[in-house]
């Protein structure tokens, strides 16, 4: 599917029942939320509900979005909640 030029890319950071940090970018938060919350979603996310939203940053294009979710996956846990302050 092209792009349209209001389309926009959401990063986003969910804390998971085990406590981890799931990262993603999609361009309908909430509907990618919800498929997380009913276990059709990510692998991970299926047999680790998310229960927080941590953060959310918007992108223009699906090439900024990736790189950024790329940068927020080599950062140390402590450290992935405050790319999104």
């Amino acid at each position: 599917m092209p792009e349209t030029p209001l389309q926009c890319w959401t990063l986003y950071l969910l804390q998971c029942a085990d406590g981890a940090y799931y990262t993603g970018i999609t361009t309908d938060f909430l509907r990618r939320f919800n498929e997380h919350l009913a276990g059709v979603g990510a692998k991970y996310t299926r047999s680790n509900p998310p229960v927080a939203v941590v953060g959310l940053l918007e992108f223009d294009d699906r090439a900024s979005a990736s790189r950024a979710e790329a940068a927020v996956k080599k950062l140390p846990r402590a450290a992935k909640p405050a790319y999104f302050a």
